[in-house]
Parts: C-alpha cells; sequence; structure tokens
C-alpha cells in the first residue's frame, strides 16, 4: 500500500502543476476570466480532495529516488515548440493522471474519493474543449496582428526555391506566410508544403495555404485562403472545422461584409495597385476600398496587390495594419533587409499618424 500512496502522491502533485500551467496561460497570457476560473476550480478540488491524506503521502514520498528526473533528462519527449502544444500537453498530463488516482484510491479502498477524481478527469474534457474554443477565437482576433503578411511565388524568387525562400522570410521575422503556386503539380506542391509546414511550426509562424484545402489538411497548415470564384466559404469550414483559418480575397465593400457574414477569419483587400503575380486578378480597387475597410471591417484584413517598397508608405498612412508582398520580398536580393527597410518605412509612417 506504501507504493500506490506514493503513485497517488505523484499524480496529485503532477495534475495541480498542469493545471496551474493552464491557469497561468488563460490568466496571464490570453486574459480570459472564465477559463481561469475554471481551471482554479478543478485545481482547488485536486488538492482539497487528498487533504485526509497528506501525512501518507509525505510519508511515501522519496523524490530523492524517483526514476523519473534521469528519464527526462535523457530525452526531449517533453519538448513544446508553441503555446498550443504546451496547451495541449498539460491538458493530456491532466488527464492521465487523474485517471491513475482515480484507480489507486480504488485499490487503497477509498471508493468515494476516487469517484471525485473521476468528475474532475471528466471535468477537465469539457474545459478543454472550452479552452481551445476560446484560444482559437483569440487566436483568430490577433491574427494579423503583425506588419508583413508574405507570400510565396517561386518564379520570381531569383532561381531560389520556395524552401530557402520561407527560411529566409522567418529569419526575417515574418510572422505569417502564405504558400502560393498555382500551376505546379500537387504531389510537388504537397511535398513543399510538408517542409514549410517544419518550418513554420518549429519558429512558431502562421502558415496559410493557398486555394489547396487538401494539402493544408493534409499537413495540418494554419490556414486556407480562397478566392471568390473558389469554394463557397461554408463548405471550407465543413471540411476544415471550426479551428482552422481561412482567409477570403474581397474586393468591394459588398464581398467584405458578406465574408464577414458567411464566416471568415480574415479578408484580403485589394489589389491596391495593379499586379501580375496572378493571372487571373481583377483590376486594383485602388485605395479608396482600403480606406473603407479600416472604417468598416471588424475582423483581421490584409491589404494585398502590387505593394512594393516605393508604394508601402501610402497604404501604411491609410491605416492598413498588416500588409501581403510578394516579389517585392521574393524577389529581394537579400530578403532580411528586405523585410528590415520595409517595416522601417510602416514604423516611420505610424509614428506620423
Amino acid at each position: 500500500m506504501d507504493k500506490i500512496y506514493r503513485i497517488i502522491d505523484a499524480n496529485i502533485n503532477r495534475v495541480a502543476e498542469g493545471l496551474r500551467v493552464l491557469e497561468d496561460l488563460a490568466r496571464f497570457y490570453y486574459e480570459e476570466p472564465q477559463l481561469t476560473e475554471e481551471i482554479k476550480k478543478i485545481r482547488h478540488r485536486v488538492r482539497k480532495s487528498a487533504n485526509n491524506f497528506y501525512s501518507d503521502f509525505l510519508d511515501h514520498r522519496d523524490s530523492i529516488n524517483d526514476l523519473g528526473l534521469e528519464i527526462s533528462q535523457k530525452n526531449d519527449l517533453d519538448n513544446k515548440v508553441n503555446i498550443k502544444e504546451l496547451i495541449m500537453g498539460n491538458f493530456k498530463r491532466v488527464q492521465e493522471g487523474l485517471r491513475v488516482i482515480e484507480e489507486n484510491f480504488k485499490i487503497a479502498g477509498h471508493y468515494e474519493v476516487s469517484k471525485v477524481y473521476e468528475a474532475c478527469r471528466y471535468d477537465s474534457y469539457t474545459v478543454e474543449k472550452l479552452y481551445f474554443s476560446k484560444v482559437n477565437k483569440i487566436i483568430k482576433k490577433n491574427l494579423l496582428d503583425t506588419d508583413l503578411y508574405c507570400l510565396t511565388a517561386e518564379e520570381y524568387s531569383r532561381g531560389r526555391n520556395n524552401i530557402e525562400v520561407v527560411q529566409q522570410m522567418i529569419e526575417a521575422g515574418v510572422k505569417i506566410i502564405q504558400y502560393r503556386e498555382k500551376d505546379k503539380k500537387m504531389l510537388y506542391k504537397y511535398e513543399e508544403c510538408k517542409k514549410i509546414r517544419e518550418l513554420t511550426r518549429q519558429a512558431g509562424v502562421t502558415f496559410i495555404v493557398n486555394d489547396d484545402i487538401d494539402i493544408a489538411l493534409l499537413v495540418k497548415a494554419d490556414g486556407v485562403h480562397i478566392g471568390q470564384e473558389d469554394l463557397p466559404i461554408e463548405k471550407v469550414r465543413e471540411l476544415v472545422g471550426d479551428e482552422m483559418i481561412i482567409g477570403l480575397s474581397t474586393h468591394s465593400p459588398l464581398q467584405a461584409q458578406d465574408a464577414i457574414a458567411r464566416g471568415a477569419d480574415y479578408i484580403g483587400v485589394g489589389p491596391i495597385f495593379r499586379t501580375f503575380t496572378k493571372k487571373d486578378v481583377c483590376d486594383p480597387v485602388g485605395l479608396e476600398y482600403l480606406e473603407y475597410a479600416v472604417k468598416s471591417v471588424n475582423i483581421p484584413f490584409v491589404a494585398i496587390g502590387g505593394i512594393k517598397e516605393n508604394n508601402v508608405a501610402e497604404v501604411a498612412k491609410r491605416g492598413a495594419k498588416c500588409i501581403a508582398m510578394v516579389t517585392e520580398i521574393v524577389g529581394a536580393d537579400d530578403i532580411k533587409q528586405k523585410v528590415e527597410s520595409i517595416r522601417n518605412i510602416i514604423k516611420q509612417c505610424r509614428s506620423e499618424n
């Protein structure tokens, strides 16, 4: 029985620590009061329900000789590369630990106490769903809270392949990258997207795939971007689920409001200027539509279309917070230097406004 108490003690600590990580993320990172309160309730119940066994736990605790630390030090199985993985990992830690506590309290002859931990486990499943629902909304709301949205275009990349270009974009500090290649074979696009997904995942960069919903799903991209003549956004949502981001190109106030009403997570506003990177692009909508979006669009949007270093100031001065660029970035001799130069212009415009 001594070792049973040791197992329960270790798992109560494990569960409480996991809940504290989740609680502090909800409280300090996402500033979400409901999640904070729900996690705190479970954490307090986990601790208080075992108060009568506290002395037994301390008597049988043997942290010095615990094999777990040595095993953990030898591998990186618990490594996390982003907030989402941190949240997922800690919910699994909590749920697995609660199951261990529940089963071992039964063996120890405390069936009623075991049922308390069973209830905590089911509560954690409910809170996990709520947690990710709220976090996804926050992530989507803050999706374009960055200055540059960069797209691939290998034919304009001065002989560099998309993997090289994306790597340089990431090194330049770009936080959102869209894969857009219209004319390549599907297998080739899939293989490229697999590599780009890994690069962006490791760097914590948002990865969007243009048009190819199947590839986006296969590589677990963060989102897809579609045009006015692609599948209806409602059908895309059925395919990709609520978690994946959906962006939609718009060219007028009417299309913008329609996209918002139908559930787009963000919209493209443009083309602001004439662009030659797309064969089927419409005529430029000019800065007037951008000014409308700044005043009237209540979801994230990105200004796009023909934007270069020599005209980005016009776009930034009119209130565009996130600006998409294609050839100006991928065709630069030094991508990092080009991104820095463009960012300086944007910062200057914002400081003057």
